[in-house]
């Protein structure tokens, strides 16, 4: 929660100061959640009651309460894994272009991609003629489909 204030007044001046707690934004929320993930600490197999590190270089140093902690690590979903339900990335199609979430870099885990082009024919520029027929022209589009090696 962060607090915010408004000023009211007759040109800006601040006669009347309006202040409240909000949320940051969705971005800003979402950004400090990946920032703690990529942080979290791995604990050791110990009793319930002890926390401890994982890492024997770190384990005098304390476990604060903003910090994220796990026990297993994720598993790797780039791979196929039929015991665990993954499916893996190969096959999928990805954008080449982009910078995003859906881009051949991201979601290929860096195997790289294979390019297939696709030609398209389909009926299009129809014109009705009056009474009784429709002709059309042959028109032929060729797509870039990027896949996951």
């Amino acid at each position: 929660m962060r607090l915010r204030c408004r000023c009211h007044g007759v040109s800006g001046s601040c006669a009347v100061k309006t202040c409240w707690r909000g949320l940051p934004s969705f971005h800003e929320v979402g950004q400090a959640l990946k920032d703690s993930y990529e942080k979290s600490v791995r604990l050791a197999r110990r009793s319930p009651n002890q926390l401890r590190r994982k890492e024997k270089s770190k384990r005098r140093v304390p476990i604060s309460y903003e910090e994220l902690v796990y026990v297993h690590r994720s598993p790797n979903y780039c791979r196929h894994n039929p015991k665990r339900g993954i499916l893996g990335t190969h096959g999928r199609v990805c954008n080449r272009t982009s910078h995003g979430s859906d881009s051949c870099d991201l979601l290929c885990c860096g195997r790289g991609y294979n390019t297939q082009v696709v030609r398209y024919v389909e009926r299009c520029h129809c014109k009705f003629h009056w009474c009784c027929y429709v002709e059309c022209k042959t028109c032929e589009t060729m797509v870039d489909f990027h896949t996951c090696k």
